[in-house]
């Protein structure tokens, strides 16, 4: 009976012009919320402010919900079960937390008829309810910003048009993500992201999903026409925040990797039979971790649901079956030795196409993919802990 009655308010509206003259007394922006010092938050976030000047009601609808406090919480962020949730909360609750990470705040209030803000409302409430406001968490196409995309564009008479925002042509979604991770500096999480997610990442974006980012979501809707008209009327600056870049860090993945070959070539150089029994020791561990590693992007492909982290060609470096093959470096087996010497030659054409892959791979990899490539070389060839 509800829906019934709010269907005949919105006709009603709608034939009689009332919706043009907008008596609806709602007043409904998007708040697009800046950098936060968590990974998680690194790239903002968005919301939706509905406030009703009858009822004196001043609420945020946030789709980037999600409780931290489940004893499930980290068995289902591996699985890619982890499921997000509409929450609703007060205005100025919202602004506080936000105010208190000296996030800034910017505020786009939306030109919408009365008729188009009753049934945004109505969606809002909707998926509010109990029984619909989780869903499953997708990083690039089902997450806090693209649903308050949707659910806007889906409640307007006219429907969107967006103009380009793209930041370039034939741009990624790996390129996109960089620009936050590279104005923080975070380098090592850019590392860790490049190793976990594969090939899916570096699909071209179309103009609508780069909305996948907060920062795009008020651009898209800045540029955007609701039929002959702009979406966005008044824009206001709520708080100016306080960002600032963390310090710029020498200790790049880079830098570090390169430092570490540098100490096997150090090692490798000396006869001492204390330094060959820490070269068998680093050899051992390197292979090992390596393998572990494998595993994980193996288990990441096929037993989770995360779909960014399948056809992911970092296993061309990280071999699973180094977890197992390291136990066995000092062995003169023949098919031992020829194990590794295929290993070489992988590393070999892994450097070589390292460009032409359809995976971007982190540039920080490439002094540890040549550590890898020689330490397999000189196993293979039973050079490994003689003079090598």
């Amino acid at each position: 009976m509800k829906k019934i009655g709010f269907l005949i308010i919105t006709v009603f509206l709608s034939l009689t012009g009332f919706s043009q003259q907008d008596s609806s007394h709602i007043r409904i922006s998007i708040l697009t919320c800046g950098s936060g010092e968590d990974l998680y938050s690194t790239w903002g976030h968005s919301a939706i402010r509905v406030t009703d000047t009858t009822t004196h009601s001043d609420r945020v609808y946030n789709y980037g919900t999600f409780d931290f406090y489940d004893p499930d919480f980290y068995i289902n962020f591996i699985k890619g079960k982890l499921l997000y949730f509409l929450g609703v909360e007060t205005y100025t609750g919202f602004v506080d937390s936000y105010q208190l990470e000296q996030r800034s705040i910017v505020e786009q209030e939306l030109d919408l008829t009365g008729a188009e803000k009753l049934r945004l409302l109505y969606a809002l409430k909707e998926n509010a309810k109990e029984e619909n406001k989780f869903y499953r968490y997708d990083f690039l196409f089902d997450n806090c910003a693209t649903r308050v995309r949707d659910i806007i564009r889906v409640n307007t008479d006219s429907g969107l048009v967006i103009s380009n925002i793209l930041p370039a042509d034939k741009i990624t979604f790996r390129q996109m993500i960089y620009h936050d991770l590279n104005l923080n500096h975070l380098y090592w999480s850019k590392l860790g992201i490049d190793i976990l997610l594969g090939s899916g990442l570096d699909e071209v974006v179309l103009n609508e999903q780069s909305m996948f980012l907060p920062e795009y979501v008020y651009k898209g809707f800045d540029s955007s026409l609701n039929g002959s008209r702009k979406l966005v009327g008044k824009k206001n600056v709520i708080y100016a925040g306080n960002e600032t870049q963390p310090p710029v860090s020498l200790f790049t993945p880079f830098v570090a990797f390169t430092l570490l070959l540098l100490v096997w070539v150090l090692f490798s150089v000396s006869k001492s039979k204390n330094v060959v029994v820490i070269v068998r020791a680093l050899d051992f561990l390197l292979f090992f971790a390596t393998g572990l590693l494998g595993i994980l992007l193996i288990f990441m492909w096929v037993g989770t649901d995360h779909q960014l982290c399948r056809n992911n060609f970092n296993l061309m470096w990280a071999v699973p079956f180094h977890a197992i093959a390291a136990f066995s470096l000092i062995s003169k087996k023949q098919w031992l030795k020829k194990y590794w010497l295929a290993s070489a030659m992988l590393y070999g054409i892994l450097l070589l196409s390292w460009l032409f892959l359809p995976q971007h791979l982190n540039t920080g990899l490439l002094p540890l993919v040549v550590l890898l490539g020689w330490r397999s070389w000189v196993s293979g060839r039973g050079r490994a802990y003689k003079n090598s």
